[in-house]
């Protein structure tokens, strides 16, 4: 990868690497989200997608999730300024925004496990999807983002 790659290139510029790198590892993005069909508001669940390994904060089948969970979300260079919903931590959204990485960041720190240590990812603080029936999801609420389309 190139050194410092994400202050010096557009998203778009970035070679699969230094994209997958951008990463930190927290899981947010596998959380669980209901679209309100009126407003547009995104509301996050504190319940993860079935492939999330909800301690680790990894894919179990990475490879293949788009595949397996046709729901899954596909974050490309193209599509960031779609996600208003990432996490404000989350390096592409502070990439694609003009904003530095964290210092816990592991490309800043070389520690990948810093998001899980100061309590930035979701590890141990999510269900899977198996354990929640779709009826009772909404008790999973445990944030709404508004969505403002005047832009």
């Amino acid at each position: 990868m190139r050194e410092r790659f994400w202050e010096r290139f557009p998203l778009e510029a970035l070679d699969h690497a230094e994209w997958e790198a951008l990463c930190d590892g927290c899981g947010q993005c596998c959380l669980l989200k209901l679209e309100d069909e009126e407003s547009g508001d995104i509301a996050t669940l504190s319940v993860a997608c079935r492939l999330l390994d909800t301690d680790g904060c990894s894919c179990s089948d990475y490879a293949n999730r788009f595949e397996r969970v046709p729901g899954c979300t596909r974050i490309t260079p193209e599509r960031a300024a779609a996600f208003q919903w990432l996490p404000e931590t989350c390096g592409y959204r502070r990439v694609h925004e003009g904003r530095s990485l964290p210092d816990w960041h592991p490309l800043i720190s070389h520690d990948a496990m810093a998001v899980h240590r100061l309590g930035i990812s979701v590890s141990g603080q999510v269900r899977s999807e198996e354990e929640v029936a779709d009826a009772e999801l909404e008790d999973y609420i445990i944030a709404v983002l508004p969505i403002d389309d005047r832009s």
